[in-house]
């Protein structure tokens, strides 16, 4: 049998038990495609991530990401996480790390914050119906708030459904899984199985968060940094700024509270968005495959 080192951190988050639980294996080299996935789901976390080498040699790492149910082309948490990992191996030059993914290249920062770079500029999809979006997260239809856009789809590497919620509303919204299989049927954009829908309510200065993506497997997310970055790029196109920057907590109602600290750009190519925030190991061991 071969034996395969993790780690396992908690992201966007400055202590024990908060934050986004994450799973890194730093050297997956010798793993197939199944071991990864058949991983992935026996942690069941939101996301596991796998390390390999790059196709190009400048670059630092090859890395997959895998939710409990299938491959992902790019996640926030989990490049946070596996940056600040191998970080603390010392694989970052000159404080930088390249990861080549399926979406991109993801380009991250070290210092006291891990920030990573989105791999793609923004870009929208169709909208969804507010009653449909309503209907998902147990809401009436008036406690979505339409006054700066309509809930849309929207990625910069990942697609998320976007709707501003009413601040009471975003703390009692509570998924309804049946209502999500229904609206993947007539809402098609992002293929079957796969409905993630990220809400938002602005809270002074703060903008708070909640994502369920109950069709791939994580009913809530305590930190979602590829939403928060498409996000942070809607809110910016929506106005006349070259750039603007947002805190985002996340996962209090979940009794695991996170923060990210997004923001947005116009670039020659179009909006781009970073994100950024702590992390703190928990656990390591190896698993025998």
């Amino acid at each position: 049998m071969a034996r395969f080192s993790f780690v396992t951190v908690d992201v966007f988050t400055d202590r024990r038990f908060g934050g986004n639980p994450l799973a890194v294996f730093p050297d997956a080299r010798g793993m197939s495609d199944g071991d990864m996935q058949a991983l992935a789901s026996e942690f069941n976390l939101s996301e596991t991530t796998f390390v390999l080498p790059p196709a190009d040699p400048g670059n630092t790492a090859r890395v997959r990401i895998f939710n409990r149910r299938a491959e992902m082309p790019f996640a926030g948490h989990p490049n946070v996480g596996t940056g600040w990992v191998l970080a603390q191996q010392g694989r970052a030059k000159d404080g930088k790390l390249r990861f080549e993914e399926i979406a991109g290249l993801v380009e991250i920062e070290v210092g006291d914050w891990i920030t990573i770079a989105a791999p793609q500029p923004l870009s929208l999809g169709p909208e969804m119906p507010v009653e449909l979006a309503a209907a998902c997260a147990g809401l009436e239809p008036g406690e979505v708030l339409t006054r700066a856009h309509r809930p849309v789809s929207a990625s910069v590497g990942n697609s998320f459904v976007i709707a501003e919620v009413t601040g009471e509303a975003l703390t009692r919204a509570t998924p309804d899984i049946g209502r999500f299989r229904e609206a993947a049927k007539s809402y098609t954009a992002m293929g079957p199985n796969r409905l993630p829908l990220y809400l938002y309510a602005h809270d002074g200065a703060r903008i708070r968060t909640r994502m369920f993506s109950p069709l791939s497997g994580t009913v809530e997310d305590a930190a979602t940094g590829s939403a928060a970055t498409p996000l942070a790029a809607l809110l910016l196109s929506l106005t006349n700024e070259t750039e603007a920057r947002h805190e985002l907590v996340q996962g209090v109602e979940m009794g695991r509270p996170s923060r990210l600290l997004c923001s947005a750009h116009r670039a020659a190519d179009g909006i781009r968005a970073k994100v950024g925030g702590r992390c703190v190991p928990v656990l390591e061991g190896t698993v025998e495959l």
